[in-house]
């Protein structure tokens, strides 16, 4: 059970994300960061002690290290902003934080699968932009919709039963997955980063633990980004492919809500009159012919 161990704290087999979540980020400052002078000598502690965190918090060592710990379970508002403070979290941390706050305390339930069922509107969406890439993902990025060009994109994809297509797991399961993507290792901590941010909001969801279990025992990779805590969703950016059939593809990606569902849908594009817009014709022709192929004919 080599995912379980790394992925949830030791306290009697409770998870402690919390406390996880504030060791990796007290290990990522300095003294210099928050103002404390080194002094001599080496230091055994990689980044700040949790005496240095709690002085600059204002709070007592001892509730700060059973926060870590994860004897305590109930902390203030208050507290949970001095904390970021001194550990100088952005935005997206600070919420996280809190995230996992809330879960700890038990005020926040814990979360049901959400229904797999696309609104055929957004069914019909895909289709619309069918020469562009365009999927549709769940809470725990299960592909729950796409285009024949956007299976066409991820090489092996349609390979795998509807129910397997999850494009995390895509990224550090599927064998094409690292000569597909260019800068791989980059992409696939964003992801993690990304995974991590939906987690946070979400500990309990059932889909999401399988999803975090099953790569940390089957990735080498995986376990070692996550355990990292960082945190930072996805929304736009830019995605290089190194595609099989054809060629380099410099694509950019929106990743759009779905109002009234848990719900993304994502979009790739290729700016026009340039090689990746070429490319992109040729996936559309590669993307048909396997849809074809797909197809039973009558």
């Amino acid at each position: 059970m080599r995912g379980q161990a790394l992925r949830r704290g030791s306290i009697g087999g409770v998870s402690n994300e919390l406390g996880s979540f504030l060791k990796a980020c007290r290990a990522r400052r300095k003294p210099a960061d928050i103002g404390i002078p080194a002094g001599p000598g080496v230091r055994r502690t990689p980044g700040l002690r949790r005496e240095e965190v709690a002085a600059v918090a204002g709070v007592s060592m001892d509730y700060y290290t059973r926060l870590e710990q994860g004897r305590e379970r109930h902390p203030s508002a208050a507290v949970l902003d001095a904390l970021a403070r001194a550990l100088l979290l952005d935005t997206t941390e600070r919420q996280h934080l809190h995230n996992l706050a809330r879960h700890v305390s038990g005020s926040r339930s814990s979360a049901e699968p959400e229904p797999e069922q696309v609104r055929p509107t957004v069914l019909q969406l895909l289709d619309t932009i069918g020469d562009s890439p365009a999927y549709v993902l769940n809470r725990s990025n299960d592909v729950v919709a796409a285009n024949a060009t956007a299976l066409a994109l991820f090489a092996g994809l349609d390979q795998w039963p509807a129910e397997r297509r999850n494009t995390t797991r895509y990224l550090f399961l599927h064998p094409a997955a690292r000569t597909l993507i260019v800068r791989w290792r980059d992409v696939a901590q964003d992801s993690v980063a990304d995974l991590r941010a939906t987690f946070g909001d979400n500990p309990a969801d059932p889909r999401l633990n399988a999803l975090v279990d099953e790569l940390t025992t089957k990735s080498e990779e995986f376990p070692v980004m996550w355990a990292r805590q960082e945190v930072q969703p996805k929304s736009t950016g830019v995605k290089q492919f190194d595609h099989p059939a054809v060629g380099r593809l410099d694509l950019t990606y929106e990743v759009l809500a779905v109002r009234g569902a848990d719900q993304r849908v994502v979009i790739y594009q290729a700016e026009p009159s340039t090689p990746a817009h070429d490319a992109m014709t040729l996936l559309n022709l590669v993307a048909r012919r396997a849809e074809a192929d797909r197809t039973p004919s009558r």
